[in-house]
C-alpha cells in the first residue's frame, strides 16, 4: 500500500491516523493532505483488509505515502493526527510525542477523554465522521477536490454515519456529503464499498440464534430470547 518514497527532507510533516483504519479515517489522512502541503501519509499500522484491497487496486496514488520503516523520525516538525487522539492508537509514532521541536495538530470527533494527546492545535466537532470537519475546512479555504478524492471523502462520511442513519450524523455530515457530490463523488463506487455481507461464520451464529431462541409473552408483548 505505502509507496517507495523516503520521508528524508528536514521539516517534514507527517500525517497518521489509529492502527486498523476504517474508511473515515482513511478519508481524513487525505483530507488533511491537501491541508498540509507538502505532508506525508504513513500508516501507524494495519488497516482493515477491505480498504487494503481497495487502495491497492484504485486509489492509491492520489496519497503521497509512504512505508513508517522508510520514516527519519529525526526530521518530523508536526504530526498531524486525524481520527483520534489517544497515543496508544498511534504504534511507533507515539515516540514523537513530547518530543522536543514536534508539534501536533490534532482532528477527531471523538469527544476528549483524560489521557489524551496534549496539542495548542485540537480541533473537534461532535460530527458524525472526522473527515466531515476537515472537508468544512478545505470548503472554507476554496481548495479544489478532485472526483476520486470526493469519493473518498465521501466514503468515509457515508461509512461512520451508517449512511446518514446513525444517531450521531449531524447537519454537518449532510452539507459535506453535498458538497463532494457537487465535486463529483461517486454514488455507485461509494454503495458498492460500503455494502456489508454476511460471512459464513456468522451465518452459522445466526443460524444458532434462530434456533435457539425462546419466545415469551409479556403483557401482550412478543419478546424473544436468544443466546
Amino acid at each position: 500500500m505505502a509507496t517507495d518514497k523516503k520521508a528524508d527532507n528536514k521539516g517534514t510533516t507527517l500525517i497518521t491516523t489509529h492502527i486498523n483504519a476504517d474508511y473515515d479515517s482513511i478519508a481524513s489522512l487525505l483530507a488533511a493532505q491537501k491541508l498540509y502541503p507538502g505532508s506525508v501519509v504513513v500508516f501507524p499500522g494495519s488497516s482493515e483488509k477491505n480498504i487494503r484491497n481497495f487502495f491497492i487496486s484504485s486509489m492509491v496514488y492520489i496519497f503521497n505515502m509512504v512505508d513508517i520503516k522508510k520514516i527519519d523520525f529525526s526530521t518530523i516538525q508536526t504530526l498531524v493526527l486525524v481520527d483520534t487522539r489517544r497515543k496508544n492508537r498511534i504504534g511507533k509514532l507515539s515516540s514523537l510525542i513530547g518530543r522536543a521541536g514536534v508539534d501536533i495538530h490534532i482532528y477527531d470527533h471523538h469527544p476528549p477523554m483524560a489521557g489524551d494527546i496534549e496539542s495548542k492545535h485540537d480541533i473537534y466537532e461532535p460530527t458524525g465522521a472526522t473527515v466531515t470537519m476537515l472537508v468544512n475546512i478545505i470548503k472554507e479555504k476554496g481548495l479544489e477536490v478532485s472526483p476520486d478524492e470526493a469519493t473518498m471523502m465521501c466514503l468515509g462520511i457515508y461509512e461512520d454515519t451508517g449512511s446518514f442513519t446513525f444517531s450521531s450524523t449531524t447537519e454537518k455530515d449532510f452539507k459535506a456529503a453535498a458538497f463532494l457530490l457537487s465535486k463529483g463523488a461517486s454514488l455507485n463506487t461509494i454503495s458498492d464499498l460500503t455494502a456489508r455481507e454476511i460471512n459464513p461464520q456468522q451465518i452459522g451464529i445466526l443460524n444458532d440464534m434462530i434456533r435457539s431462541a425462546i419466545h415469551y409473552d409479556v403483557n401482550g408483548v412478543d419478546v424473544v430470547v436468544t443466546t
